[in-house]
């Protein structure tokens, strides 16, 4: 793919949504890493009406270790694989608090390190906690590279970030991934994405395949329709 593909790619997405931003609600790095921990097979709507009143009984690390693992799960039991992700909270908190002094360490290598902190929520929280660029892979970001020809098929999640960061500009990176992540969200959806509308259709190999078979499909349907008879 060409960089002028790829510019068009951008901007038009930029031009869909230019408000496109991190939907977990947060206040400070903490919370997003939480937020985005929770988030793991789980749709940030859920995320947000849980952490609305987990953020206010949780203010800090050392508040999650106050209280018995029993209670932090019924806390969160909303949440998908909610047993776990208590589990990853309070060791998380109880590292943060015995090397980090209880902050959110800023670099990416140590964020991984972190219980139940992967490579995509380490680079949500750099990226959206302290302005360093990155893009984080998502079920979204991974469909939709692939959809567009941004990434192969067959690409590792990993795969699918390198490509990305070599083919967009650097100081995109983070923008980039919010408005892919839209773009997935709202409109190249899993199921049924809006191909018959979509200003990227010129260039998704998916989208012309669906839009042929839908074709395909209606031809025949008026082939088989009986007709009616005038009288």
């Amino acid at each position: 793919m060409n960089a002028a593909t790829v510019r068009h790619i951008l901007d038009t997405m930029e031009a869909m949504f230019p408000d496109a931003h991190c939907e977990l609600n947060h206040s400070n790095a903490f919370e997003l890493t939480v937020a985005v921990l929770l988030s793991a097979q789980c749709t940030d709507e859920t995320v947000n009406k849980v952490t609305a009143d987990l953020f206010k009984k949780y203010t800090s690390p050392a508040d999650y270790l106050s209280v018995p693992l029993e209670e932090l799960e019924q806390d969160i039991r909303r949440i998908g694989l909610y047993r776990n992700k208590a589990k990853h909270i309070q060791n998380m908190c109880r590292i943060l608090i015995e090397q980090y002094g209880g902050d959110v360490p800023q670099e990416h290598d140590q964020l991984v390190t972190l219980p139940g902190v992967g490579r995509k929520t380490a680079n949500v929280v750099v990226s959206n906690a302290f302005g360093v660029p990155a893009i984080a892979v998502d079920t979204h970001v991974e469909r939709v590279s692939k959809r567009l020809a941004l990434a192969g098929w067959d690409d590792s999640v990993l795969e699918v970030e390198k490509k990305l960061m070599k083919r967009v500009p650097r100081d995109e990176w983070t923008l980039t991934h919010h408005r892919i992540i839209f773009f997935g969200r709202y409109h190249c959806k899993a199921q049924n994405p809006q191909c018959h509308v979509c200003p990227l259709l010129d260039i998704c190999r998916d989208g012309k395949k669906r839009m042929k078979t839908s074709q395909i499909r209606k031809d025949k349907e008026r082939a088989t329709t009986p007709k009616r008879k005038i009288n």
